[in-house]
């Protein structure tokens, strides 16, 4: 039985993400179909690729994934098929694998050829389905694609560092549900620039000199619950994905507000860390 994610922009509200369940039923009537977000941004690539990177190891090998973002083909965004970690992914060239590309080597690429064949205004309907499919009934890569070795990069997925090494650019990259803002900056990456040494993080008007464990590292649990008032403040951790995140403990954006509403965090803001010299 094949397994096969689903990853978009299309929300709940519309016809879309129905149809291609339906389309994969009608192929491979004993597919296991799984949701893993349909509430991407509208066409954002970070975002998606975030999501992605964090979410396919933790399903069998041999998942095929369906990544519908920023997916209408062109000169400039072609269709690619990837094996990679022993999962298949099927999506657009346009930057979204090249998270999970810059820590894993690919096994295998192609482009996507099967256009001609196949008229479509709805490539993750028409032919990411029929690709699914084509995998999981054990066909190969080669038959719906050309052979390609490399992939298109997402422009500043890497955090900077200065010539002196005091110092760390990164960008916000991703606000989950919480409102809580994901860096680029990984703990691997932050560590081997830190050499243990002192730092601030800088974040619009806000200012962090310690990363803690967990988010409720920021409560003193000494004093009585009704006199904490923890709730709302702000906190750096490095989250279960090990990416930098700027948080607000037990955040809400509606009642105590969140790391994004409370700084004024968004999408590709940046973050900068300075570390004190040696």
């Amino acid at each position: 039985m094949a397994i096969i994610t689903l990853t978009t922009d299309f929300g709940e509200k519309d016809h879309f993400v129905g149809a291609i369940k339906g389309a994969v039923y009608s192929e491979l009537l004993d597919a296991k179909i799984v949701d893993i977000s349909h509430s991407v941004s509208p066409f954002s690539i970070p975002e998606a690729a975030y999501i992605i990177q964090n979410a396919y190891s933790s399903f069998p090998k041999g998942t095929i994934h369906l990544i519908g973002i920023d997916s209408e083909i062109n000169e400039e965004n072609k269709h690619i098929a990837v094996k990679l970690d022993g999962h298949y992914f099927v999506c657009a060239n346009n930057g979204i694998m090249s998270m999970i590309c810059s820590e894993i080597v690919p096994e295998k690429i192609v482009e996507i050829n099967i256009h001609d064949k196949i008229a479509t205004s709805f490539p993750v309907l028409d032919v990411f389905v029929k690709v699914a499919c084509h995998i999981a009934r054990g066909g190969t890569l080669e038959v719906i694609g050309k052979l390609i070795h490399t992939i298109k990069p997402i422009k500043n997925l890497n955090p900077f560092v200065n010539e002196d090494k005091n110092q760390i650019i990164g960008m916000v990259i991703y606000i989950n549900n919480y409102g809580n803002v994901v860096t680029n900056i990984k703990r691997k990456f932050f560590e081997s620039v830190q050499k243990g040494r002192e730092f601030e993080i800088f974040a619009r008007n806000y200012r962090f000199k310690e990363i803690h464990h967990k988010y409720s590292d920021i409560v003193d649990f000494s004093i009585p619950e009704d006199k904490r008032h923890a709730e709302g403040k702000g906190l750096v951790v490095f989250n279960s994905s090990n990416y930098l995140e700027i948080a607000v403990y037990k955040s809400n954006p509606t009642t105590v507000g969140s790391a994004s509403t409370l700084m004024g965090l968004k999408m590709m803001d940046t973050v900068t860390i300075n570390f004190n010299k040696y």
